[in-house]
């Protein structure tokens, strides 16, 4: 049992950056003790159980990957920060990916981890358009997406300097804002570098087993280099004396105090303990500046075949939409299901022999977190059947045609989490997946020893997120000279 009241950091959130952020620090001699209210680590990327099976939560695919060999890449920049040797992560690369926009998704766009099959696919189905795009695309290579003090340009307004197609335009924001865009309608164009980089340059994969690997792996790291993890133990608020927090009280009443404070659960929710700590009421109402307003809900489908055997058994993930503009907003109903994101697991080459034992079906929708939170249980389980059965309606048009009675015959089981799960689940108001808009690139806080990192510091995906905590670890704790 951990029993220490003082460490010189102390991590809020057991989510990737928050993992990667403990074992980059404990590899450096730091104490260390990472805090989470849940049962489980991993934050937005991790695993439930049901009904005896493991559904990852989160994880469609690792992003920013690369073949063994290639250099000056984040994959290997994570790897070697963390101490991983590559082969741990055990990943497997994607069949191939869509982006398909239309009523039954007419104009199409394939691409893989080759990204010569995308500038292919770019030229033949927008020719006019394909000198500006590798002005983009030059513009995106050479652009420093991790500077700390990066511009904050529309993305629009840059692409628009190179793009003039404007169904060419929303298709590359499409994959963009669905896989890291806590922006609506637009985005800073930092972000979008990111995002382009990993999905389009560099590409996906993932393990057999999904992300359970990553996390034990994580886990297992932290725990050698003897990083402390005390689980369900939440951080309740933030004492502060002098611009300096002194304190943090636990859901049970300890007070732990700490060198440093990093936070990986988010910007709002970090000044909420903040507020709590400077003696404001939990009955009060949490500030809407910051809050993210981007939720989803995901529908799962497990099938008692693999997706190959009703046709399904080329794309990884399918990007649609089916309206003449792509809108990436709040909706205005509890689910937009026009558009979204398509993930079939099955679809990663796991090499000879190697297979998921069960299929599975993914569909990932904006949402109204407003419109899901406040249901009594009989409407909010009506709303889940109802929205479950539209949002595979939708994405179905945009895949190999199935018999509604064939699928029902191959389907063992089903769930749904909605933008109330997960808030549940990992404290993001809102339900905000990405987060708040409004990103912190240093990861600072109003106190001079509490520092952000994760998604509201403004670095992208799984890799990005462990990425935040490495450089926000190296950055404000690890660096010559720094002085506590």
């Amino acid at each position: 049992m951990n029993t220490r009241t003082h460490y010189d950091v102390a991590i809020i959130g057991a989510g990737m950056s928050g993992l990667a952020a403990g074992i980059r620090l404990a590899h450096f001699g730091k104490k260390v003790c990472i805090f989470e209210r849940h049962n489980v680590v991993g934050g937005l990327n991790s695993f439930y159980s049901s009904a005896g099976r493991k559904f990852d939560v989160g994880l469609h695919a690792m992003t920013n990957y690369v073949r063994p060999g290639v250099k000056g890449t984040p994959l290997g920049k994570l790897l070697r920060q963390l101490r991983i040797e590559r082969e741990e992560f055990a990943l497997c690369e994607q069949k191939q990916s869509r982006i398909a926009f239309g009523p039954c998704g007419e104009v199409s766009m394939r691409f893989t981890n080759d990204f010569a099959v995308f500038e292919s696919e770019v030229a033949a189905r927008f020719p006019a358009q394909i000198d500006g795009f590798r002005r983009l695309v030059k513009l995106v290579r050479a652009y420093d997406d991790v500077s700390l003090e990066a511009k904050a340009d529309s993305a629009r307004a840059v692409v628009r300097q190179h793009v003039t197609d404007q169904l060419l335009e929303d298709m590359l924001f499409c994959p963009v804002m669905f896989y890291g865009s806590a922006t609506e309608r637009d985005m800073e164009f930092g972000q979008f570098v990111i995002m382009f980089k990993a999905l389009f340059l560099e590409g996906f994969a993932r393990p057999l087993e999904g992300v359970r690997l990553i996390l034990r792996i994580l886990t297992e790291k932290y725990r050698d280099a003897g990083g402390e993890r005390r689980m369900k133990c939440g951080v309740q608020r933030i004492a502060e004396k002098a611009g300096r927090a002194t304190a943090l009280v636990l859901d049970n009443g300890q007070e732990i105090t700490a060198d440093h404070v990093l936070s990986s659960i988010g910007a709002p929710e970090t000044e909420w303990l903040l507020h709590l700590g400077r003696g404001g009421g939990d009955e009060e109402a949490v500030p809407h500046s910051h809050v993210g307003r981007l939720s989803f809900v995901e529908t799962i489908t497990v099938l008692n075949r693999q997706p190959a055997a009703l046709g399904w058994g080329s794309d990884t993930i399918v990007f649609f939409n089916d309206s003449p503009s792509f809108r990436y907003e709040r909706p205005t109903m509890q689910v937009d299901s026009r558009s979204g994101v398509i993930c079939i697991p099955n679809n990663f080459d796991f090499g000879p022999g190697n297979m998921l034992p069960e299929g599975i079906f993914r569909v990932t929708c904006l949402a109204d977190y407003d419109l899901w939170a406040n249901l009594d249980e009989e409407n909010y389980l009506a709303d889940k059947a109802r929205w479950f059965a539209a949002v595979q309606r939708s994405a179905r048009r945009f895949l190999p045609a199935v018999d509604d009675a064939a699928l029902t015959q191959a389907t063992v089981a089903t769930d749904m989490f909605t933008p109330r799960t997960i808030t549940k689940y990992t404290g993001h108001f809102g339900g905000a997946i990405y987060g708040s808009p409004a990103k912190h690139r240093q990861g600072r806080t109003a106190l001079a020893n509490v520092f952000l990192c994760g998604t509201d510091q403004g670095f992208l995906g799984i890799v990005g997120a462990m990425l935040s905590g490495i450089s926000m670890a190296n950055y404000h704790i690890l660096r010559p000279g720094h002085q506590p």
